[in-house]
Formats: C-alpha cells, structure tokens, sequence
C-alpha cells in the first residue's frame, strides 16, 4: 500500500482570507487535517480560522485534535509530540495524507517542527506550505515597515538578558508574546536612549483585533510587540 504524504501548512495569523491559494487547495484534499491544542478545554485557533473552507468541503475528512500542553518541561513535551507522531504515523501507514495545521508559518517557532522532524526521519513523503507570519501580519495591521534599506530586523520568542546584550545591533525588534514578560520587556526598551516608536497588536486580523501604541497590559496570550528604533546610537 502507498502511504500518506504529511503536510505541514501554516494557515496565517488569524483572519481566513489570509490562507494562501494553495493552502486552500491542499485543505480541500487532504484526507486528515491534524489540529494540536494547548487545552482540553480550549478549542484549537487554527482549526477555527480553516473553518470557513472545512464548512465548503464537499469529501469527507478526518480530525486528529492532538494535546501540546503550554508547559516548559522539555521532557514532558517530547511525550506528546512522539504521542501526536504516533497517531500522524498510523495515518500515513493507512495511505492517508494527513496536513499538520500551525498559526503563522510553520518554519518560524511552530510545534509543527517538533513533529516534522520526527516523521521527515522516516520513509514518508513531506511538504510544507508557507504562511503569513504574525509579525508581518501585525505589521499590516499597524501599516508599519519593519525594515528598511540596510536595517536589521531581530524576532524575539523570549526575554530574557540576550535581548540586553543585543539591542544595540538592531533597528526593529519583534517581540512575540509579550504578554508574558512585559515589565520585563519594558526595562531593557526604556534602557536604550534612541527615539524609538512602539507598537503592541493583539489578536491579529481577527475580529476582536487590538492596535495602541506603546506595551501591552494585559494578559492576552496573541500580543506581539513592535519596537522600531529612528536612529542608532
């Protein structure tokens, strides 16, 4: 029996029409679509922003809703993504093609690479297809340039004292989820004595999207931070 082909497909920031062509191609054929969620409870983001082409879909599919849990411990992650490439893997063996769905791009900090690198080890056929990021997507919304002519752009997932030792040498800093470390992230930006302009987006191209200037305050987990330095020091 031939077996299934996995497809890593990133389906954007959050607003549908954002899905590239091919995207909706591939999610118009695929046999599985496998939708990870941080929750039990919580139902998973990108699975809702495919609805709209899942509720045109004239075949049947299936549904594979594996747990990666928001958790640090390295140990324990790595149980649930040999878990969800185990289920993926049974797929695949059934002749099935099985699409692995990621906010944003799925080469850019996505739990899709975790699994990737688990079945890309084995004999099965794989592709990945692009999408537009967060932070491009927050860009837009914000009707921002992130980079010009010779500047360098710097994508922060965690702030921590790297981003300290580095400010200096960037023009534009992306800060990914920054609700979870805002005082933070607040100290070392105010540390730099450049002018400087300060974005926050929550909730990209949803319908709730949020765009003010300055850091975020509340708690909101999809909240990125834009911070363009005007001149170097």
């Amino acid at each position: 029996m031939k077996k299934g082909k996995f497809i890593g497909i990133g389906v954007g920031p959050g607003d549908p029409d954002l899905l590239t062509v091919k995207a909706v191609k591939t999610l118009n054929e695929v046999d599985v679509i496998c939708a990870p969620k941080s929750s039990k409870s919580k139902p998973s983001v990108a699975l809702s922003i495919i609805d709209p082409v899942l509720n045109d879909r004239k075949s049947e599919y299936e549904t594979l809703e594996p747990l990666f849990p928001m958790i640090e411990n390295k140990k324990e992650l790595q149980k649930y993504w040999a878990d969800a490439a185990q289920v993926i893997i049974e797929k695949l063996n059934e002749g099935l093609d099985v699409a692995f769905i990621t906010l944003g791009d799925p080469s850019v900090y996505s739990t899709f690479s975790y699994v990737f690198k688990i079945i890309e080890g084995m004999d099965f056929e794989t592709m990945v297809i692009p999408g537009i990021t967060s932070f491009t997507g927050c860009a837009a919304s914000a009707k921002m340039q992130l980079a010009e002519k010779d500047e360098i752009m710097v994508i922060v997932p965690k702030v921590d004292e790297r981003l300290s030792q580095i400010m200096a040498c960037g023009d534009t800093f992306v800060i990914m989820k920054t609700s979870r470390h805002s005082d933070m992230l607040e100290d070392i930006i105010n540390q730099d004595k450049r002018d400087k302009e300060i974005i926050s987006v929550q909730n990209c191209s949803m319908n709730d999207e949020k765009i003010f200037d300055g850091f975020v305050e509340d708690k909101k987990y999809l909240s990125t931070t834009i911070v363009k330095f005007k001149n170097k020091k």
